[in-house]
């Protein structure tokens, strides 16, 4: 009897909620924040960071995270994924429900004293007390670091590549279920992610995690491209580009997940992603941020006459597999 294929190849995990409404000067209400997960859930994605649990002082776009995590968790299939900066927002979240927590490590000292005013290495101390305190309080929430600037930085300028392996393998040390890597400030090209996702698969096997793209220079695509093609399979990206690093100087716009989704599915990869339900959940985005500017290229040009139909077939780069 044959089984059943697997529903995608490629996990998109969308930051929006959280990556995107900490970097805009506008705070959308958290009954907003609900109908647009509700969206974005109905779109078929599998993850979804719905906020952070940092000082309402510092980002109050963040303050409602608690209710908003309360409501995502409705959503059966979905991981309910928050980021958390240090030991005190990860007790928040673990006690809110989530069902993992990311935290941002920078291999940039300038970028993290400006973060989270703390070293690389405090940091390491910090990801320690983390996993002792999930490990106490919730054993089956997953803890995944993200190493912030490993592609440069617009504080510090190059980052040494070395450092950013060490620093990955540091956290995987400490107990960390997986560790990507972000271009936060937008300065990766395909060949450097190539090379150093290449290096962390190598150096970490199963917990080399997601490739956290930005697209301020143009190459968000093509550098999530790159990391596929040497073994990544997870994705962070933002409905309609929404978003940026609030701390890193000239730095902006994450990866678009409709054009994302949409490259992905083209190609036959499937993400289990349904690229119009997807589209449409910017109109729920709009209401909630009215004025803000929304990006992407695909919402904008339509899909292509046949894609997702049986006739749109390899001859177009696209399998039956990754129909609709």
């Amino acid at each position: 009897m044959a089984t059943a294929s697997p529903p995608f190849e490629v996990l998109i995990s969308e930051v929006g909620p959280r990556d995107g409404l900490q970097s805009v000067k506008n705070r959308m209400s958290t009954t907003d924040k609900c109908a647009w997960i509700d969206a974005l859930a109905a779109s078929g994605l599998r993850e979804i960071e719905v906020g952070s649990f940092v000082s309402p002082k510092l980002l109050p776009q963040m303050a409602d995270t608690a209710a908003v995590v309360a409501h995502a968790l409705r959503h059966k299939g979905v991981t309910v994924m928050a980021l958390v900066p240090n030991l005190h927002g990860a007790k928040a979240a673990i006690e809110a429900g989530v069902h993992k927590i990311t935290m941002p490590i920078s291999a940039s000292p300038a970028h993290s004293l400006a973060n989270v005013r703390k070293t690389p290495e405090e940091m390491i101390d910090e990801v320690k007390n983390i996993i002792a305190l999930r490990n106490e309080m919730a054993p089956r929430v997953h803890v995944e670091a993200g190493i912030s600037t490993a592609f440069g930085c617009t504080i510090q300028g190059v980052v040494p590549e070395d450092g950013v392996i060490a620093l990955a393998a540091a956290c995987a040390r400490a107990g960390v279920d997986e560790v990507g890597l972000s271009d936060t400030t937008g300065m990766a090209n395909p060949a450097q992610v190539r090379r150093l996702f290449r290096r962390l698969i190598a150096e970490l096997g199963g917990k080399a995690g997601a490739a956290h793209m930005h697209n301020t220079r143009g190459l968000g695509l093509a550098n999530c491209l790159a990391a596929h093609d040497v073994g990544t399979r997870t994705f962070d990206a933002s409905l309609a580009g929404l978003g940026g690093c609030p701390y890193a100087p000239g730095a902006s716009g994450n990866v678009v997940t409709e054009d994302l989704v949409f490259m992905f599915e083209a190609m036959g990869i499937r993400t289990g992603v349904d690229v119009q339900a997807l589209i449409a959940a910017r109109e729920a985005l709009a209401r909630g941020l009215p004025g803000e500017a929304l990006y992407g290229m695909t919402p904008l040009a339509g899909l292509p006459k046949g894609f997702g139909q049986d006739s749109y077939g390899p001859e177009h780069g696209m399998t039956r597999a990754g129909a609709f």
